[in-house]
């Protein structure tokens, strides 16, 4: 057995453009942008030992320096984050491990990140990612809200926008089902990563647009952890609006 430690990359993909909410990495929360609240909070992880913004865009990447962040530019051309993380975790071939932080989680909390690296880690999995337990009937008919079921071994069997799994019988008590949340933080073997762009766009990932079913379709095993979180992300103005109420709330 290698005595060899694990080392491990947290990679921020932080792209400017953004269909339902422009320029959103660059939108303020209290008297920090979101990106900067998504850097600082990664800082504290201890199971990271070193944190880069990836961007494509010069204003993205003369904000991020502005803070002190380690950045670097990649390509105008990836298709999504994750991409954008391989072409970082390519140049930085001395970390076996890479986790995917969205840089629309501005109150991503380190301790969920630091249980994302144990689970990966003692699973074995190529690829692990965060659900917590979703019970607000709104959330679970929301598309823009991902659901996924799990097997007994918590296992991500399906992510969908759809809720699942499907009650069919409203008002027996044998049919009470367990709804998870996706939360969109991943960690990888690096090597998994890097042969995971090779990977064409699955029928389901098309159908869903949820880039997580193209490799469930390849036969990849993802990992879940279960964390009790209710932190807003942010990919819609109405969830701007929340999160800007939850940091008031807070204090922030």
């Amino acid at each position: 057995m290698s005595d060899i430690l694990p080392t491990v990359l947290a990679v921020i993909p932080a792209r400017l453009s953004s269909s339902r909410l422009p320029d959103k990495v660059l939108l303020p929360i209290g008297d920090k942008s979101m990106l900067q609240r998504v850097y600082e909070q990664c800082l504290q992880c201890k199971q990271i030992d070193k944190v880069i913004i990836a961007t494509d865009h010069q204003r993205v990447f003369e904000h991020a320096q502005s803070f002190g962040a380690v950045v670097e530019m990649t390509s105008a051309d990836h298709p999504s984050g994750t991409d954008r993380v391989a072409e970082v975790a390519e140049r930085n071939g001395n970390y076996s491990h890479v986790v995917n932080v969205q840089a629309d989680e501005p109150f991503l909390e380190p301790l969920a990140v630091d249980l994302l690296v144990e689970v990966l880690l003692e699973s074995k999995a190529p690829i692990a990612t965060l659900v917590s337990f979703l019970d607000d009937e709104e959330l679970l008919s929301r598309p823009s809200v991902v659901k996924v079921v799990r097997d007994v071994f918590g296992n991500a069997l399906y992510f969908s926008r759809a809720k699942i799994p499907h009650r069919r019988d409203e008002h027996s008590g044998e049919s009470r089902c367990i709804f998870f949340r996706h939360h969109g933080i991943y960690a990888f073997e690096r090597q998994a990563l890097l042969e995971m762009r090779s990977m064409v766009p699955s029928a389901l990932e098309r159908c869903e647009q949820l880039e997580q079913l193209r490799w469930l379709e390849n036969g990849l095993r993802i990992m879940t952890a279960v964390i009790d979180s209710n932190v807003p992300g942010v990919d819609t103005p109405s969830d701007y609006e929340a999160a800007l109420r939850f940091a008031r709330e807070k204090g922030i």
